[in-house]
């Protein structure tokens, strides 16, 4: 290969590869959660649900009062969830699924990196006057949190709860 040829082949795979999921998680926090198609990951608190699959739908609005209403839900083991979320308030708010010590970690390296970026189908951004959707499918028992994780909105109580029952 030419000297022209290797630049040309080093700046192709520098552009997929900015392009790729991997530059996701190391980017900036701005816009949506749920720009690329991230690939299914096991987790404490499921994995990731197949709409043809929804078993019911979960309305769940967000406020700037920063509260999610409802705030406490119940499901069983081996429910796939759709969840809407809608964004009732003037500001950007976000839903992430995860254990508390999770989220509580995420909350505080969010605090401490502004312009996170990353992608996971446990967690949407919902703009002002918006809905997004979240299928999840709840295959472990436990109960488990969710939050927005925006700066001052997680430290403000914009928390809930998802408790899993065994069949």
């Amino acid at each position: 290969m030419s000297a022209s040829s290797n630049s040309v082949a080093l700046l192709l795979s520098l552009v997929l590869l900015l392009g790729s999921g991997a530059a996701l998680a190391a980017g900036e926090h701005h816009g949506g959660h749920h720009a690329a198609v991230p690939a299914k990951q096991q987790k404490a608190w499921g994995i990731a649900g197949e709409p043809e699959q929804v078993s019911r739908t979960i309305e769940i609005s967000m406020s700037d009062q920063m509260r999610f209403s409802p705030d406490q839900l119940d499901v069983k083991q081996g429910e796939t969830i759709r969840f809407v979320h809608r964004n009732e308030g003037q500001v950007m708010h976000e839903f992430v699924l995860g254990t508390q010590a999770e989220l509580q970690a995420h909350a505080a390296m969010m605090a401490t990196s502004a312009g996170m970026q990353h992608d996971s189908a446990d967690m949407t951004h919902v703009a002002p006057g918006q809905q997004e959707e979240v299928v999840w499918t709840f295959n472990r028992v436990g109960e488990f949190d969710f939050a927005c994780l925006i700066p001052g909105h997680y430290q403000a109580g914009m928390v809930g709860k998802v408790r899993v029952l065994a069949n």
